[in-house]
């Protein structure tokens, strides 16, 4: 996949890094997937802790917030590992990449994600001043998130049958 910095002319499959805006609307839009998930998930512990909830501060509470940040971890890899993006990343055409421009690594996306998680998100901050748009979770990992161009035009027609 090609990066291009120049938005007048498009060349197809290619990408410009994200701007912060549209992570934060794919973060906004993968918040519903994850709260299924996460009401789920709440669900199954909760009948494993005899339908009591965790108290706060006791090893129940600590392991409950450790499965839930690895359902949350796992929604996130699985998702950039297998297609290079989230549920929330498609309708704004956002992937991770690699320096390369390739498919991440499981380590690397591990690592992005731990990065991310753990900073509570401002490491986000950072895609603010970077040239290529990138936050220090990306940096730390060598990764890059991008936003393809749309592969036909508004007015385009794209398989039409012709006219008799």
């Amino acid at each position: 996949m090609s990066m291009n910095n120049n938005t007048t002319s498009p060349q197809p499959n290619s990408a410009y890094p994200a701007h912060l805006g549209w992570r934060i609307l794919a973060i906004a839009y993968d918040a519903l997937p994850c709260a299924a998930l996460l009401f789920v998930s709440s669900l199954v512990l909760l009948a494993m802790h005899g339908g009591e909830p965790a108290e706060p501060d006791t090893v129940w509470a600590f392991f409950t917030m450790l499965i839930y940040w690895g359902l949350v971890g796992c929604y996130a890899v699985v998702s950039w590992r297998c297609g290079g993006q989230t549920m929330g990343m498609r309708p704004w055409r956002l992937m991770v990449l690699n320096q390369e421009g390739k498919s991440a690594s499981l380590k690397t996306l591990l690592l992005r994600y731990a990065i991310a998680s753990l900073s509570g998100g401002l490491v986000l901050l950072w895609c603010l001043i970077d040239t290529q748009k990138r936050g220090l979770h990306d940096l730390a990992s060598g990764t890059l998130m991008v936003r393809k161009e749309p592969i036909a035009s508004a007015g385009t027609k794209q398989n039409s049958a012709p006219s008799a």
